[in-house]
C-alpha cells in the first residue's frame, strides 16, 4: 500500500494542525496504523500514536492529552494540538508492521516545524 502523508506546515507555539495520510487502497484490514516521527537530528522514528483496526489507541507519553489518531479506510488522520517547539520533526504514517520490523518502505512525511 502507498501512503501519503500530508497537512504539515509552520505553526506557531501552542497551535494546531491536522495531518492527513491518504491510502492508494482500503487499510480497513491492516491491524494497526500509525504516526511516527522523524527529529531533527535524529536516525530513528519515534512512535507518536496507533490506532488498530477496532478503535483502541495508544500514544507516546509527549502526545497524550494533544495529539489524536483516527482513521478510515483509506486514511489516517493525526489533530495536534497545543503543539511545542519539541514537536517540530518530519511525521509519517504506516502499517505498525513496518516501524517495529524495521521492514517495509516509508513515504516522504510531512514536516511540521512549531516555531517559539
Amino acid at each position: 500500500v502507498q501512503l501519503q502523508a500530508s497537512g504539515g506546515g509552520l505553526v506557531q507555539t501552542g497551535g494546531s494542525l491536522r495531518l492527513s495520510c491518504t491510502a492508494d487502497e482500503n487499510i480497513s484490514n491492516i491491524n494497526v496504523m500509525g504516526w511516527y516521527r522523524l527529529l531533527p537530528g535524529q536516525r530513528e522514528r519515534e512512535l507518536v500514536a496507533v490506532m488498530t483496526e477496532r478503535g483502541s489507541t495508544n500514544y507516546a507519553a509527549s502526545a497524550k492529552g494533544r495529539f489524536t489518531i483516527t482513521r478510515g479506510d483509506k486514511s489516517v488522520h493525526l489533530q495536534m494540538t497545543r503543539l511545542k517547539s519539541e514537536d517540530t520533526a518530519v511525521y509519517f504514517c504506516n502499517d505498525d508492521r513496518v516501524w517495529r520490523l524495521g521492514r517495509g518502505s516509508w513515504g516522504q512525511g510531512t514536516q511540521v516545524t512549531v516555531s517559539s
